[in-house]
């Protein structure tokens, strides 16, 4: 996984959230409280899924095959998906029920200092998580708003980070408001309430993370700038002379195919042509470094059927003008 995969942040998130699972499961045993018991599995699930992303990093950086031309960049992918269900059945479904019968048999809290003092514990230590996430993020997002940052990242490991850490706080305020209100109350429904709020919290990051990937599975074009960039350098002003269409898809989130239709002038030779089809790869891949696939197709443009209303700037599958 590259660098961009933001490797250091899942193994932070990791090793935080399986010392915080097993605290919260023992602030559990000792004190009944439901909200613990739904935050130990939550940790335990986050655990679950920053191993998914790593096996999905390391399984992306197989080789190219026979069957599969492109590779297995999209391996990322499909288990950033694979976290989001997890986060939803795994995290959110089970705080959900959990917080239901709590408030349908409600108990008093035992033992409250076991709660309050790892709720305490765990908020430490996932700020500082959060913290190596954000840090992490700031090197590639440039001058993205974190919405933007999550919504068009192509390595999907670090918005899921992101966000796991995010809820992960959230939820641990939940919490501990729960507990501290069933605490000062003497009712224990308020234990369960904060541990069907911290449920319906994790069913909102996973549809969010589940609706991102899915945007990123089904195939997502450059980014504006590289676009920009790659338009910009296919065109030398002598023997490629504009460019007519272009289509771009990421194979991973560091490897992006260019398909293009370029306009030559008539009267070169097949030579000239193919040397100038070379030479706007060369620049192309130094204009962006991850643009590895790359074919370009010459064509004439005709000025005069431009002009009579036929559309050659057309690609296939667009719909008619």
């Amino acid at each position: 996984m590259s660098a961009s995969g933001g490797t250091k942040a899942i193994v932070a998130a990791l090793a935080a959230n399986l010392a915080i699972a097993v605290a919260k499961f023992v602030a559990y045993l000792f004190s009944g409280s439901s909200s613990m018991l739904a935050e130990s599995v939550h940790s335990l699930a986050d655990s679950g899924n920053q191993g998914l992303l790593l096996l999905g990093g390391k399984k992306a950086q197989r080789e190219a095959t026979p069957q599969h031309p492109f590779g297995y960049g999209r391996e990322r992918y499909i288990y950033a998906f694979l976290v989001s269900i997890v986060l939803f059945s795994v995290g959110g479904m089970f705080a959900i029920y959990e917080g239901y019968e709590k408030i349908k048999d409600p108990h008093a809290i035992e033992a409250w200092y076991w709660p309050v003092g790892v709720l305490v514990f765990a908020i430490i230590a996932e700020s500082f998580s959060f913290r190596t996430a954000i840090k992490e993020s700031n090197e590639v997002r440039g001058g993205l708003t974190w919405t933007q940052f999550v919504r068009r990242a192509k390595a999907p490991e670090l918005p899921v980070v992101l966000l796991e850490d995010l809820g992960a706080l959230v939820g641990l305020v939940l919490a501990l408001a729960g507990v501290g209100l069933a605490l000062g109350t003497g009712n224990g429904v308020w234990d369960g309430i904060g541990t069907l709020c911290i449920g319906v919290l994790l069913i909102a990051i996973a549809i969010v993370l589940a609706a991102e990937t899915k945007s990123l599975l089904l195939g997502e074009s450059a980014g504006i700038d590289d676009v920009e960039k790659i338009e910009a350098a296919v065109v030398d002003g002598v023997t490629v002379t504009r460019l007519i269409h272009m289509r771009t898809l990421h194979l991973g989130p560091e490897e992006l195919l260019v398909a293009a239709k370029v306009a030559v002038r008539h009267d070169e030779t097949a030579t000239e042509v193919a040397n100038a089809i070379n030479a706007a790869e060369e620049r192309i891949r130094a204009a962006v470094p991850i643009a590895r696939v790359i074919y370009l197709e010459p064509d004439i443009f005709s000025e005069t059927a431009a002009a009579a209303g036929e559309n050659p700037a057309k690609a296939p599958g667009d719909s008619a003008h």
